[in-house]
């Protein structure tokens, strides 16, 4: 929700610019206006917006209010500190109301009285019209207690002088806070309407109330009533003794419910009732939750959860409100999320299929967390204490998963093999065998089988060639990795077209179900990936900034966190631009020590490329021969997928040929096995690379005859010209050139240029 509104003002300030937003008073914001405000402080430079925001400092002491706000000041700069009406400016105020017959003395008396506070002397200048006062020094000595009344007791001992009715509803008002209406507080404050109508008059008289026009322009009364000013609204809340405040709160989600206003605005005042042991409060509090989720507000879901906690739950319910509370805060709170699980599993409560999805969950949250081991350790017990069946096996399948994306050694030497075993037997007749299809696709195509029979595994898990209904982007019974193991072995089989239509699918649907945490963040890391192997390099970056924003939400040193980065680095490498690769691993801490899930592509692969390329070489030969090691380890030989055999072999060229050529020709023989044009075609680029004479220039040209018919047209640019280069053509660097330009690779095009401008010899 947060993020859909600032994109609306984003555009706004597209469509209407320069565009100017006044906040006065942030302190007294509620938290959700805050977090919108910092979120759209964020990216100011990117658009045509002045924001001039007014905060009363130490007004706001802690919490998370205070760091919104200091959010906001530290996207800012400090223009001044506000000071109040000079005696001159106050005289010039009070001879604008009162008249220009206001003497001198009296108006230094307005000024002593209120210390030149704006909204003070404003309110004092409105009494003495009232009063009937001449503005003359020997009424100057009224003032003062004019003043007193105004605010704080003195607004409370004025507020008892118009009577108990006007009092009761006046409470009542500041009761309801927002979306105040005459009914609605007659209703809250029991009182016939007529009766209300003349204390709402009484009210707006007095300048406690005001109203706001009514809408469909009907009649007058029948508009919004809202205190005159925040501080009104205060001294009147404060002034309401405790327990009655309490039980008021109480009667007004009643009555907003019965109204049709609906749960997630009773919530606010169910929120303040003291926790008595009611079940019902409870179950109204979880209906909240389900409302503020299905709008995309998992903070609101989450106060409102906690707060069911307090009162608190019953027995059979407890572990049902934990479950709901750790859903809420899956993937913007992974640790939170864990804690709460593991204690509704410890306790009675969760049976059958809502234990084995809460297990489920559970694995998830600490697989983002980085703690993949005990993610498999979970769902390993849980799966012993189920017989065969559909619950076991989507558990088998689930844990498979996880093992799938450790970084390090098999957890089990022979899982490849078992898994691959299991798989036969599934014909994709239910979402747990076409869970494992998809699994034993992913892991052929990390271990560099087949292109073919990785795609069609991967067609066998799909329903006429779409996600079965229960595997979708947002269904909870599987999350999301599944479905990035599926389209990311499209990916790294040239199966481009159904992987970006998977991605773009997952990204739609996130945005659309208002999902703003590591759901987001990842759907935007991969279709990042997508158009990176597309060639299309300058949407790549401008996505995967966008995921790496949403990863900073939830946490640095996370495996999405980690994705986002891997992958900008990756395409800023591809784009030329070397000191931006170099800054973004710097900012964010691309360097090991690397997560225990793996990361695609792989991550130490991307970082001795990056180290080549700012001229640490020996550093880049080492990460890249660790990088070997861990393939080798994991059993991952798709030379797409972890490309350090190529760039190894590129940097050993000159000091160990020998083992260049080694390296080259084992990267084509798990390129020939993989079969796909991008992976022999990228072999035969290194291969080109180590030889020289015709010998090189053939190898070129046949690396750009794979490449061309390959969907990664960055790789086909960079083909051209190294052929143009090797056959001095000018007309192949030429359509290297085009090549490279439509990519948005500006090194690469700096590099054809100047070989074009060398006339190739």
């Amino acid at each position: 929700m947060c993020d859909g509104l600032v994109a609306a003002v984003r555009r706004l300030s597209r469509r209407d610019w320069p565009l100017v937003l006044l906040v006065d008073d942030a302190h007294w914001a509620d938290q959700e206006t805050l977090r919108w405000l910092a979120a759209f402080t964020e990216r100011l430079d990117e658009h045509s917006v002045l924001v001039v925001v007014a905060r009363r400092p130490g007004e706001v002491s802690g919490g998370e209010s205070a760091r919104h706000l200091d959010a906001v000041t530290a996207a800012g700069v400090p223009v001044t500190t506000l000071s109040a009406l000079t005696p001159d400016a106050t005289a010039g105020l009070t001879r604008a109301t009162l008249g220009v017959h206001a003497d001198a003395p009296f108006c230094r008396e307005v000024w002593a009285v209120t210390g030149g506070n704006p909204y003070e002397t404003v309110e004092l200048l409105a009494k003495v019209q009232d009063s009937e006062f001449e503005p003359t020094e020997a009424a100057a000595g009224e003032l003062r207690a004019l003043n007193r009344a105004a605010r704080g007791g003195g607004l409370v001992a004025r507020l008892e002088t118009l009577g108990i009715e006007a009092t009761r509803f006046a409470w009542a008002a500041a009761i309801l806070g927002t979306g105040i209406s005459v009914d609605l507080v007659a209703e809250l404050a029991t009182m016939s309407p007529d009766e209300a109508v003349r204390c709402a008059e009484l009210l707006r008289t007095a300048r406690i109330l005001t109203e706001q026009p009514d809408p469909a322009g009907v009649r007058p009364g029948d508009g919004e009533l809202q205190f005159v000013h925040p501080l009104i609204a205060t001294a009147v809340y404060n002034s309401i003794p405790d327990a009655l405040r309490t039980a008021m709160h109480g009667i007004a989600a009643r009555v907003v419910t019965d109204n049709g206003r609906g749960a997630a605005v009773a919530a606010r005042h169910l929120l303040e009732v003291h926790p008595d042991n009611d079940e019902e409060l409870v179950e109204q509090l979880r209906e909240a939750a389900r409302e503020h989720l299905a709008v995309g507000a998992p903070d609101a879901a989450r106060r409102c959860l906690e707060r069911a906690l307090l009162e608190p739950p019953l027995p059979e319910a407890h572990a049902r409100v934990l479950y709901e509370l750790g859903c809420a805060t899956l993937l913007t709170a992974p640790a939170t999320t864990i804690d709460h699980l593991q204690t509704a599993l410890a306790m009675p409560g969760l049976d059958g299929g809502e234990r084995v999805d809460a297990v489920f969950r559970l694995s998830q949250a600490l697989v983002h967390n980085d703690q993949l081991e005990e993610a498999v350790r979970t769902v390993e017990a849980e799966a012993a204490r189920h017989r065969a069946g559909p619950a076991r096996l989507r558990l088998q399948a689930v844990r498979f998963m996880w093992e799938g994306l450790h970084a390090g050694e098999a957890t089990t030497p022979d899982r490849s093999a078992r898994l691959a075993e299991l798989a036969a037997t599934c014909t994709g007749r239910d979402n747990s065998e076409r869970a494992l299809l998809i699994l034993r696709g992913f892991d052929a195509m990390a271990r560099g089988e087949n292109a073919e029979e990785v795609a069609e595994l991967c067609d066998r898990a799909l329903v006429n060639g779409r996600l079965a209904p229960g595997l979708g982007w947002t269904d909870p019974e599987w999350g999301i990795e599944l479905l990035m193991m599926l389209a990311s072995a499209y990916t790294y089989t040239d199966r481009l077209d159904r992987a970006e239509a998977l991605y773009n699918e997952g990204l739609r649907a996130y945005e659309s179900a208002g999902w703003s945490g590591g759901h987001l963040a990842l759907a935007h890391a991969y279709l990042g990936i997508a158009h990176r192997r597309r060639g299309r390099l300058r949407e790549a970056e401008k996505t995967l900034r966008k995921s790496l924003s949403l990863a900073e939400r939830v946490g640095r040193r996370l495996p999405l966190h980690w994705s986002a980065t891997c992958n900008l680095v990756d395409t800023l490498l591809a784009r030329g631009l070397v000191e931006e690769a170099w800054e973004i691993a710097e900012q964010y801490g691309f360097a090991p020590p690397y997560p225990s899930t793996i990361v695609l592509p792989d991550p130490r692969s991307v970082r001795g490329r990056l180290l080549l390329a700012v001229g640490r070489t020996q550093d880049g030969v080492n990460e890249l021969e660790a990088a070997e090691k861990a393939a080798g380890a994991r059993g991952h030989h798709n030379p797409v997928l972890a490309p350090w055999a190529v760039d190894l072999a590129r940097a050993l060229a000159n000091e160990d040929p020998a083992r260049a050529a080694r390296l080259s020709t084992e990267v084509r023989r798990h390129a020939e096995r993989l079969g796909t044009d991008t992976a022999i075609g990228e072999a035969l680029r290194c291969a080109a690379y180590l030889e020289t004479g015709q010998r090189a220039v053939r190898l070129a040209e046949q690396a750009v005859t794979y490449l061309e018919a390959s969907p990664c047209q960055y790789e086909h640019a960079v083909a051209r010209v190294e052929y143009g280069v090797a056959a001095r053509s000018p007309s192949e660097l030429r359509r290297g050139l085009t090549l490279a330009q439509s990519c948005g690779a500006d090194g690469l095009v700096l590099q054809a240029e100047a070989a074009l401008g060398a006339g190739v010899l």
